[in-house]
């Protein structure tokens, strides 16, 4: 996860100043495969990430005037996509609607209403314990399980030791599980195809 303005986005950010329609061409080629899979991990279903992230990438456009980025460019649209997939699930709770989610169980195509209640908590769950965790922690926790990346890569980007990353890990993980505790077998299940 970038923490600082990298070149391409400090180039992205002067088009975006001069509203230029090519930045949009850029954070799409860029990052929209990486925010749809952000958004797939938290809502399980492939078309509501799609659509979710084009609604944040028009707003993101819409507002360009007022927006203040001091970290990354892709750990702002991160964290906006993460945010709307939470409320997303909390609005389908909060209305009684539930979706299909894929991929849930393989060995059933019918999934019931509430273990896809249970199952959308538990994830938002998962991703406020995650946002819950020291800045440090996230960012090795997130390199880790969102970018997919060794416990040897993370120690080298960050310049500190294998072990301190495996530590930060446990004390991410047990805070994960502990806030994820109440869901039993369900959380066993998600919390292993969620991280595992």
């Amino acid at each position: 996860m970038d923490t600082t303005i990298n070149s391409t986005d400090q180039s992205i950010l002067a088009l975006l100043q001069q509203d230029d329609e090519r930045a949009m061409e850029r954070i799409f080629d860029t990052y929209y495969s990486y925010l749809v899979t952000t958004a797939y991990h938290v809502l399980m279903d492939e078309h509501q990430a799609k659509d979710l992230v084009q609604d944040v990438l028009f707003h993101f456009w819409t507002k360009r005037d007022t927006l203040t980025i001091e970290s990354g460019l892709k750990s702002y649209l991160r964290r906006s996509v993460v945010n709307r997939s939470i409320d997303q699930i909390r609005r389908k709770k909060r209305f009684g609607v539930a979706e299909e989610i894929t991929d849930y169980n393989q060995a059933s195509n019918e999934v019931s209403t509430q273990e896809m209640m249970e199952t959308a908590d538990l994830q938002s769950a998962i991703m406020v314990a995650v946002d819950s965790l020291p800045e440090r922690c996230k960012l090795i926790f997130s390199l880790s399980r969102f970018e997919n990346m060794s416990h040897q890569q993370i120690a080298d980007q960050l310049d500190i030791s294998k072990k301190t990353i495996e530590n930060q890990m446990t004390k991410a993980l047990k805070t994960i599980r502990k806030a994820i505790q109440q869901y039993k077998d369900l959380a066993i299940f998600i919390f292993a195809y969620f991280f595992g």
